[in-house]
């Protein structure tokens, strides 16, 4: 626990066929087929992707009860390497979550691309933060750390203390389909922007494969449920959702509230 003209992405959609070629040369081990599909994953990439920074998702699943030990702990370490200025990590944000899995944490970090990911983590391994870091881990049942690029169309919004609600809905996408997932939500965000702005929206790179996370923040549950409803009256939403059910494989949504140390409130 973030286009392309019409025409382009028609000519996309024709060369569907040759890439499942291409797929199914990989799987037979062709040096040629290898090098047009590790072409085809990059452009895949840039198609969609701000490709500026790489945002990492860290989960943490913390013993119930250990949470304000885990709470404390993890202000200490996140604080620590965002403030540290030689490490060049931003927080963007922090949240528990309190609708949906619980006692689930979720922080993001923002690294200047995979080279400033490889420095930064290095960095951070090698300095005195590492112990905060393992200060936190008696507290936690579970942690996954997965990379993600922001979507272009869809920026991850500044710092801001608006209070209310933060909602995180993720999507796991029918492998091949972020493309279609992307030219959906791009021709219906202007629907969901008329009522609410968004925080962020990312697609996975590395960690959990075909999965599309984007987050929404409202002033409480019942004016989610409005502004939601106030949506279904704007031409194009209704078509975005129809396509996003045919995409998807499953969909989860989750109700997180930011730690005192998000960026993000």
């Amino acid at each position: 626990m973030f286009r392309q003209p019409v025409a382009k992405l028609a000519a996309v959609a024709a060369n569907v066929a040759p890439r499942r070629s291409i797929v199914s040369a990989l799987l037979h081990g062709s040096p040629e087929a290898k090098r047009e599909g590790e072409l085809d994953i990059q452009q895949h990439s840039r198609l969609v992707g701000r490709g500026k920074y790489i945002h990492s998702f860290e989960v943490h699943r913390v013993k119930p009860s250990h949470i304000d030990e885990y709470k404390q702990a993890a202000e200490r370490y996140y604080t620590g390497i965002k403030d540290d200025a030689k490490l060049h990590v931003k927080l963007t944000g922090a949240w528990e979550t309190v609708i949906g899995e619980q006692d689930m944490f979720l922080n993001i970090l923002e690294y200047e691309n995979y080279a400033g990911y490889d420095k930064s983590s290095a960095l951070i391994r090698e300095s005195e933060h590492i112990k905060a870091y393992r200060e936190m881990l008696p507290f936690i049942n579970t942690r996954t750390v997965q990379l993600n690029q922001e979507f272009a169309f869809f920026p991850s919004a500044p710092p801001h203390a608006d209070g209310g609600i933060f909602e995180l809905r993720t999507y796991q996408l029918k492998p091949g389909t972020l493309l279609e997932w992307e030219h959906a939500w791009r021709k219906g965000i202007d629907a969901r922007r008329k009522f609410v702005s968004p925080v962020g929206a990312w697609f996975s790179q590395v960690g959990r494969l075909h999965q599309v996370h984007h987050m929404w923040q409202y002033k409480d549950m019942q004016t989610r449920k409005d502004m939601r409803e106030k949506a279904w009256q704007v031409d194009g939403w209704a078509e975005t959702v129809d396509k996003t059910s045919q995409l998807a494989k499953y969909m989860d949504s989750y109700a997180m509230i930011p730690l005192a140390y998000s960026p993000l409130k």
